[in-house]
């Protein structure tokens, strides 16, 4: 019971763990999105999934991080975002649900970056705390981390590896 718990909460940790550091520091190290590709990969041996599907879910990663090195070439998108985007649809694998990520993704992204201007628009003070003050200056980017994490916390009991691990 106490393993199936650790189980079900790795995922959804690291993305908290995702989005909180993109917010703080406008960064997603790398080992999240490796954390969550290992631990993809520890479920699916533990629970003998077969191999059509495993090569299913690493064909929409691996889509996916070719369309995210594009954007990251172009400069729309970070490092840290294509990766992390990337490893959550390893989770999701090819199926309607990854359009749907892709689409709240977008959603949740746009509101984002509408807060943030609205907030980067405000002449009024501005406690000075770092992280604030980086979210504050018009020079920096969007802690686009936020909306993938949100995304794929929202859209997870809906994944394949959830199904498995409530069974």
């Amino acid at each position: 019971m106490a393993l199936t718990l650790i189980a079900f909460n790795i995922f959804p940790a690291l993305l908290a763990f995702a989005g909180a550091k993109d917010l703080f520091f406008m960064r997603i190290p790398n080992w999240i999105s490796i954390g969550l590709v290992c631990w993809f990969f520890v479920l699916a041996v533990i629970y003998g999934v077969e191999m059509t599907v495993l090569v299913n879910h690493l064909g929409a990663a691996l889509l996916v991080l070719l369309v995210a090195f594009f954007l990251f070439c172009f400069g729309w998108i970070g490092g840290g975002d294509a990766k992390l985007m990337s490893a959550i649809s390893l989770w999701i694998g090819f199926n309607p649900l990854l359009l749907e990520y892709w689409l709240l993704s977008s959603v949740l992204g746009g509101a984002l970056t509408f807060a943030i201007l609205l907030f980067r628009r405000a002449s009024w003070f501005v406690p000075p705390w770092g992280w604030l003050e980086r979210l504050h200056n018009k020079k920096n980017g969007v802690p686009y981390g936020i909306a993938l994490a949100g995304a794929g916390l929202v859209l997870y009991s809906r994944t394949f590896m959830f199904d498995i691990l409530a069974n």
